[in-house]
């Protein structure tokens, strides 16, 4: 079961959250009440509203990013390098302790 932890810099917030292996990030952040995350699509990768930054030392332990999934961060204005959309990643045991930021807004 790994734990996840959000940070929200804009509001100061910081929530560690328990997940199940299989389960979307996305899912657990919404699923858990976590602002900012607002996953208007559901998870079909096709709105980017569950748009976060991950922690550059997770980047290299993630799956890369679908060239869908690229193509829809390209288009965000507060998109950077270490942007990824929460739908599109799958939680292991291997990814406990994985950090990442809230955007300030989901554009």
């Amino acid at each position: 079961m790994p734990k996840i932890i959000c940070i929200n810099d804009y509001e100061g917030s910081r929530w560690e959250l328990n997940a199940d292996s299989g389960c979307t990030l996305m899912e657990v952040t919404v699923n858990n009440n976590v602002p900012g995350i607002v996953a208007e699509c559901g998870g079909s990768c096709s709105c980017a509203t569950c748009h976060v930054y991950v922690d550059d030392l997770w980047l290299g332990k993630l799956e890369e990013a679908t060239q869908e999934e690229k193509d829809l961060i390209e288009f965000l204005d507060a998109a950077r390098s270490n942007s990824r959309l929460s739908c599109q990643i799958l939680l292991t045991d291997e990814l406990d302790g994985l950090t990442l930021h809230i955007p300030e807004s989901q554009e």
